[in-house]
Parts: C-alpha cells; structure tokens; sequence
C-alpha cells in the first residue's frame, strides 16, 4: 500500500495515522489493509478538520514496530489507529490492551515463530489503551456497526503493534477487525483468536453480521475523529497487570 493521505495539511486540522497490515499465512489478502485503503477512498466519511494518513505493516516481529515509528517520525501525527484482522471474530473490536509477549502458531512473513519470549525484557506484563474506548466503541457503533472491545489482542504481530501503540506519546489504539476475504473464507485468524482466548461474547453468533469493507471504513473513520476530537481529554484505561 502507497501511503496516502484523505486532506492536505490544515494549520488548525487534527492528523491520524491509520496502518493496516499486508496479507500472511496463505492468504493473499488481509482485511485490515482493505479497510484503510477504503478509508483512504472515503474522504467523505472525514470532517474537514482530520486528516488521515494511510499506510501498511509487515506482519514480521520486530519490522512491524519499527516501520510504525518511521510513519510516525515522518508524519508526526496528533493520533494513531492501528488495525488487524482477526479470523474469529465477527464484529469490530477495538483491544483494551496488549501482553508483552511474543508467541506464533505460524511464521511471519519472515520466517520468524517466537514461542513466548517477552517483546521487551523487563517492560510491563501489560500496557493499556492510552484513548477512552467507550468513547471509540460509541463512535463505530454510532455509525451503525457492531463493535465490542477485546481484552486479548493475541500475541503474533497485531498484539506487538498494539503493545507498541499502547505506549506512544500521543493517543493511539488498536482495533482488530473481522478477516473478510473478496471470495472464500480467511485460511488465518487463530494468530489472534485462539479457541482457548476468544472474545467472551455468547451472543456474538446470534448478533453477527455480514460486514463490508465499507463498514469497516465507516468504522475506522469514525475511530479516528472520536479520537481526534478526545485527544485532549481522553487518558489511559485504569486497570492493573
């Protein structure tokens, strides 16, 4: 994905980085990076004062972060939304938090499997959204899409962005969203719902949606100016490891 921006420059605007990810596994596409190239289609969805810079992850270990603070020393932006796709899950879900914890059930684009090594030795067992979720969790929801938040982001490369996220000086959040595939079904997705750690949600079958990638822009869009205009305001999720 070429990085894209929805506006030009405005002196009294807001900017938010909005990453997705490149397709891994088998599969040839990758939810997340449709839906921010969809947002960056979508300038309408936008209010004149946010802009929104689009552009793309590795899905490796250690890249991924390092391509995030590249993006964000080059654009400087006012926030951060970063976004995954998860195969289990069928409604938007922005993560309460992340675990300093690398661990993949398959290799990333690089070949790399951790099997449970820390992402940072001796940081934090836990970092928390550094943004008020209910106030992005009303906001997606707003707009007519189903959202609930995730307290587990798994723990292959979405989960190390989103640690990484958790800890920037400006507002940033993750959202994972559901693996929607042009045809056929996402061959990944346990990367980050496990059986064993799914979201609890019984009534999230009954509930679910078929989504579109329209939605899905409908949502970040509505994420990024929830975040912008709370920029000042909003403030870590108080909570303990």
């Amino acid at each position: 994905m070429t990085e894209a921006a929805t506006a030009p420059d405005s002196a009294t605007g807001v900017r938010v980085l909005v990453t997705g990810f490149e397709p891994f596994g088998d599969d040839s596409e990758n939810a997340s990076a449709a839906a921010v190239r969809r947002l960056a289609q979508s300038a309408d969805l936008l209010p004149e004062t946010v802009e929104v810079v689009v552009a793309e992850l590795p899905v490796e270990f250690g890249r991924a972060v390092e391509v995030l603070h590249g993006l964000i020393e080059r654009h400087s932006p006012d926030a951060v939304v970063a976004v995954g796709e998860a195969g289990g899950r069928s409604v938007v879900t922005p993560e309460r938090c992340a675990r300093n914890e690398r661990r993949g059930r398959i290799a990333d684009n690089a070949g790399h499997q951790p099997g449970g090594e820390p992402i940072l030795p001796g940081g934090p067992e836990t970092r928390w959204a550094g943004v008020d979720l209910g106030a992005v969790l009303e906001a997606i929801v707003g707009v007519g899409v189903p959202a609930r938040v995730s307290d587990d982001a798994g723990r292959f490369v979405c989960n190390e962005v989103a640690y990484a996220v958790n800890a920037l000086a400006v507002p940033g959040v993750f959202i994972h969203v559901p693996a929607l595939r042009s045809q056929g079904r996402a061959g990944v997705g346990a990367e980050t719902d496990d059986p064993a750690r799914r979201v609890a949600d019984p009534d999230a079958e009954a509930e679910a949606v078929e989504l579109t990638l329209d939605d899905l822009a409908r949502a970040l869009a509505a994420a990024a100016v929830a975040i912008a205009d709370r920029r000042d305001r909003g403030g870590p999720q108080e909570a303990a490891d």
